[in-house]
């Protein structure tokens, strides 16, 4: 009857992480400049390709290594921009989480990225969060910080929820669509079996 060797020492960060991070990192950031603004009485707004590495890096990454690449590239892009900077922060933690549940769910069970039906329920997931929060912080700081009317709220409100799905329609698709070649590039690399090492052997 053979176990699984107890004594094995957990995986620690290595540079071959702290590379994929940020080179997803500046994909996310990167990814942001495809984008067609939408001004709003609140603010703007924007459709952009962002979500879409924010998803691929979680589910190629897995939820932390992958949540923190999509944070850090996005919070980046926020910083650069005076119509999100204030809101930085927030975006970190937001896209974090997005990312981190497209990639604990696409890679449970061993999946790694490979099951459609895990990939498409991690995505989903993840921009649900994701849009919840992000509209939920826009009505706290608009009507309550701001003390906006709440008709003018609301219709701030509906325009970002717009955006927010087409982005989210267009990130889930993409992202899923990528995958494949980008784990394939990884491995061909030689990059994913050092941050994904084989697990080790069944002792008996």
């Amino acid at each position: 009857m053979s176990v699984q060797n107890q004594n094995a020492s957990p995986k620690k960060v290595g540079t071959y992480d702290i590379v994929a991070v940020g080179l997803m990192a500046a994909l996310c950031f990167a990814a942001i400049y495809i984008k067609i603004d939408i001004p709003t009485p609140m603010g703007k707004t924007m459709i952009h390709l962002g979500n879409t590495v924010c998803l691929l890096s979680g589910m190629l990454l897995g939820g932390l290594r992958g949540g923190l690449a999509a944070g850090v590239g996005t919070m980046f892009y926020d910083l650069t921009d005076p119509a999100f900077v204030a809101g930085a922060p927030f975006t970190f933690l937001f896209k974090f989480i997005m990312a981190f549940i497209a990639g604990v769910v696409s890679r449970s069970g061993g999946a790694e990225g490979k099951s459609l039906p895990k990939n498409i329920t991690g995505c989903v997931l993840g921009e649900v969060a994701y849009i919840i929060l992000y509209l939920g912080k826009s009505f706290i700081s608009s009507y309550y910080l701001q003390k906006n009317a709440l008709e003018a709220v609301m219709g701030s409100l509906v325009t970002k929820l717009m955006s927010s799905t087409i982005n989210a329609v267009i990130a889930i698709v993409a992202s899923i669509l990528l995958l494949p070649a980008f784990i394939t590039v990884m491995k061909k690399s030689g990059v994913y079996g050092k941050i994904f090492p084989p697990k080790p052997a069944a002792e008996v």
